[in-house]
């Protein structure tokens, strides 16, 4: 009997997703520099410098990498844990505009709209910043806090492209050029 044509996995289109976000962040030519007060949160093509500022170090350790959900609501880890010192400074990974400074669920969260939909969140951050201040590339934005998971240990950072988290290792430099196999022996 013959076999009904297979489905992609779920990981598969992920996959090819990030994928199609990695070309358009190499094919398109690195931004002019702005006005932090002049980015809004337009839903145009992004159109930044994938080369983003690490938000600490050096040296950069990572601890624990993006694993995206199976599904919006299902478990994941929606960033990634970079080592830190308590007390340690923070920095804006790139050029923005403070969305959000305070506390949730009980630990210090420091979020920055950067444009064409992207915002970046760091926790746990004592932000020396508040909401609406403009930040450039390599501010510092604050303090290594307490709280969360990482509790001093580390800061988490994420991003979110018009409200879909995507690894921030594709703004940071830290995936590698992918290479498509083909399936099969």
């Amino acid at each position: 009997m013959p076999r009904a044509p297979r489905r992609p996995a779920r990981h598969t289109l992920v996959l090819a997703a990030v994928l199609a976000i990695h070309l358009t962040f190499t094919a398109a030519e690195p931004s002019a520099a702005r006005d932090p007060a002049e980015i809004s949160p337009s839903p145009s093509p992004i159109d930044v410098d994938p080369a983003w500022a690490w938000p600490v170090g050096p040296p950069v350790r990572l601890l624990a990498p993006f694993r995206a959900p199976a599904t919006p609501y299902s478990a994941g880890h929606r960033g990634i844990d970079l080592a830190a010192a308590p007390g340690g400074m923070v920095r804006a990974p790139a050029d923005g505009v403070v969305s959000f400074a305070g506390p949730v669920a009980g630990r210090p969260v420091l979020s920055i709209a950067h444009g064409n939909g992207i915002v970046s969140s760091i926790e746990p951050v004592a932000a020396s910043v508040a909401a609406d201040d403009a930040v450039r590339e390599g501010e510092v934005v604050g303090v290594v806090g307490v709280g969360g998971h990482c509790d001093g240990a580390c800061v988490h950072v994420g991003v979110r492209v018009h409200g879909e988290y995507v690894s921030p290792l594709l703004f940071l430099g830290g995936v590698p050029r992918a290479v498509l196999l083909p399936l099969g022996g």
